[in-house]
């Protein structure tokens, strides 16, 4: 952590897919800057690993870790419901949690994965927790997308990569649909005075090319090849500077419906600056997710 780096003393912070990768690294430094950080995991042997490794860094740090698989519904409800009933307030919710696969499979609500996960996961607990978000001044929503978006449209009549899977395919349009899920959820909250009433700003990022085990870890690419290509990768550090910087930084306070990358606002595709399509993913989603 460097000297100037801001304080988060009080400040609640949640980071989904924070056992691993730059989930882990985020958290981490989020709690060395004084933040209470409640991770989010599926494993509970990873989530006591991610603890231990937190508290040799940040021994004083207030920690908490949740348990879901935010591929199914049911998990991020009771998440969402657990949250709020520990804590009442949270200043920033880091949606961070997601996959790749080689293969196309299903969750348990019989949704095509990758847009369940990284999708359908930002969308579904983010809204749950939109009342206590609102009600916590100058609160953050921070989505991890990324550079893979580009080159791509969301296609309606075929979402779940039914007709033909393609991994990569499947995992660049999830990312699309991150960033018109940013952009619309800061019209809606505008809107509503939501962001303008209390503060409550969402901002989307790329971390970068980060040699993790995504890649490989369900298939969706041999681990000796993922392993290769990841010698060309930024490390784990680096890949959580923009989400750290954006959940953090006083520079970006009250900036809205924004997308990052090295810590820096930048552009994204004209694809997902599309406002009929982002407003017609919202409502296919609201209506996936029973909202």
């Amino acid at each position: 952590m460097t000297l100037d780096a801001p304080r988060l003393d009080n400040k609640i912070c949640m980071v989904t897919g924070a056992t691993s990768g730059i989930g882990l690294v985020t958290a981490r430094r989020l709690a060395e800057r004084g933040a209470s950080v409640v991770l989010v995991g599926r494993d509970p042997e990873r989530g006591e690993a991610a603890l231990a490794t937190i508290r040799k860094s940040a021994p004083d740090a207030t920690l908490d870790v949740l348990y879901a698989n935010l591929a199914n519904q049911a998990d991020v409800r009771k998440l969402a419901e657990e949250t709020q009933t520990r804590y009442p307030r949270l200043d920033v919710l880091l949606n961070n949690a997601g996959g790749m696969f080689g293969g196309r499979q299903l969750s348990a609500d019989g949704i095509e994965m990758t847009f369940a996960l990284n999708h359908l996961n930002y969308f579904l607990l983010t809204n749950l927790l939109l009342p206590t978000l609102r009600a916590t001044p100058d609160a953050r929503i921070v989505n991890v997308a990324s550079r893979a978006h580009k080159g791509v449209e969301l296609q309606f009549d075929d979402l779940q990569h039914q007709r033909r899977y393609v991994g990569w395919l499947a995992y660049k349009r999830s990312k699309l649909a991150n960033l018109l899920f940013t952009y619309e959820l800061a019209r809606r909250l505008a809107d509503n005075n939501g962001a303008n009433a209390n503060g409550l700003t969402v901002n989307a990022l790329h971390p970068g090319f980060v040699a993790t085990n995504i890649g490989a870890r369900h298939g969706f690419i041999p681990g000796i090849l993922w392993r290769a290509a990841s010698l060309a990768a930024i490390d784990v550090e680096q890949g959580a500077d923009t989400s750290v910087y954006l959940a953090s930084s006083p520079d970006v306070e009250g900036i809205t419906g924004r997308y990052y990358s090295k810590c820096k606002p930048v552009t994204s595709s004209a694809a997902s600056y599309d406002r009929e399509a982002a407003r017609r993913l919202w409502e296919i989603s609201a209506e996936m997710t029973g909202l």
